[in-house]
């Protein structure tokens, strides 16, 4: 009896300080159970379809703290890299030769942004550094309100900053003047992180806790249109969160979105008008062969195909339970996914089965693969940076 008012007492201790603070670092597991969160899964074997080859690799520095997410960046013929001290490197995107390096010696929790020229990074002090694309000198460097949780992104001759307290921020290329704002007010209780911003054509894109999907002009700011993918629903704060916390995917006009307690959901790029919705949470990720599926990873760690245009479910796979994995990323034939091992799991794109295997890093893979032409790379929370050649 001692034990057991023990353990509930815990539980309400936890639920009133995570309250308190605003944020929760990670809800799944905490409440389901008065013992904790069951292990992950083991990994299961299976016949190997192809061998991955490794392109090349580099450890970018000193990686990444707990919670963080230092994505590396693809920019013309170069990605770059930053680790959480602010050493920032690019290196060549087919031989990964270094090419600069950089040490701004700034705190950050996200990984680089740029465009129009520029390397941009956002710091946990609210800064946002502008960078030369070709050799890393410092243009630029502009505070505002509060962290920078995503990479800031530039377009049109626009930087656009997201902070923590839900503003938008429109910068000048040319020095970082401000250009515009846009805030909304961020939920008492919400996920920490942010969804990233999406730049496209006139228009920026931008998810935000309390479920909505907005469209706001990249010029002014004003808002074009707004959309609620989720709609807050539950007896507690917990039950009621439905953050959008990953990036919207735009592919040939449509905005693709996914919430925490939530929907996917499809919606047109010009007018925000839904297309097809269906159940489902995640704040990994998706991705999307446009008139085929969308791939996403949900909160209990299965890889879902659905179908676009529909939402049908296609299949799912459900062999990497709790492993804490990545967004997944097409990769040709199949699907791509990280865990918190290091582990790089290639899924079957036509039914879901496993084809490939490779550990790439002794380390947690958080950020999404990304692809370009032959080569998909993958970081670490360690800093291991690595390119891997697409089957």
């Amino acid at each position: 009896m001692i034990v057991e008012w023990s353990k509930r007492f815990f539980v309400l201790c936890l639920s009133t300080a995570l309250m308190a603070c605003g944020t929760v670092d990670t809800v799944s597991g905490w409440f389901e159970d008065e013992t904790y969160v069951a292990p992950p899964a083991e990994l299961v074997e299976f016949s190997q379809e192809f061998k991955p080859t490794v392109a090349w690799t580099v450890n970018t520095g000193d990686g990444a703290s707990e919670y963080s997410d230092l994505g590396a960046w693809l920019q013309g013929n170069m990605i770059v890299a930053i680790d959480n001290e602010g050493d920032l490197s690019s290196y060549d995107q087919i031989t990964g030769r270094q090419l600069w390096q950089v040490e701004l010696d700034v705190p950050v929790t996200t990984g680089v942004g740029g465009g129009d020229g520029l390397i941009l990074v956002g710091t946990q002090e609210g800064e946002v550094l502008a960078l030369n694309e070709a050799n890393g000198d410092l243009l630029w460097r502009k505070r505002l309100s509060s962290e920078i949780l995503v990479p800031p992104k530039a377009s049109n001759n626009v930087v656009v900053a997201r902070s923590a307290d839900g503003r938008l921020t429109g910068l000048s290329v040319s020095d970082g003047a401000v250009l515009w704002n846009y805030q909304r007010a961020v939920p008492l209780l919400s996920l920490r992180g942010t969804g990233a911003p999406v730049l496209a054509d006139d228009k920026v894109i931008a998810g935000y806790a309390n479920g909505k999907l907005v469209a706001v002009s990249i010029v002014d700011g004003k808002v074009i249109w707004e959309k609620s993918i989720s709609v807050p629903r539950g007896r507690t704060e917990l039950d009621r969160i439905v953050d959008i916390d990953s990036a919207p995917v735009i592919k040939d006009g449509n905005v693709y979105v996914v919430a925490y307690h939530g929907n996917v959901a499809a919606v047109s790029l010009d007018s925000g008008r839904t297309l097809w919705s269906r159940e489902a949470s995640s704040r990994s990720g998706l991705d999307v062969s446009v008139g085929e599926a969308v791939y996403l990873s949900d909160d209990s760690d299965y890889v879902w195909a659905f179908q676009d245009g529909t939402g049908d479910a296609l299949w799912r796979q459900t062999r990497l339970l709790r492993r804490k994995i990545s967004a997944p990323t097409i990769v040709g034939e199949n699907v791509l996914v990280g865990d918190f091992e290091g582990y790089a799991h290639w899924i079957s794109r036509k039914d879901g089965r496993f084809v490939a295997r490779l550990q790439v890093a002794d380390s947690a893979i958080r950020s999404q693969p990304v692809v370009k032409d032959d080569l998909v790379y993958i970081t670490a929370v360690d800093g291991t940076l690595t390119a891997l050649r697409i089957q």
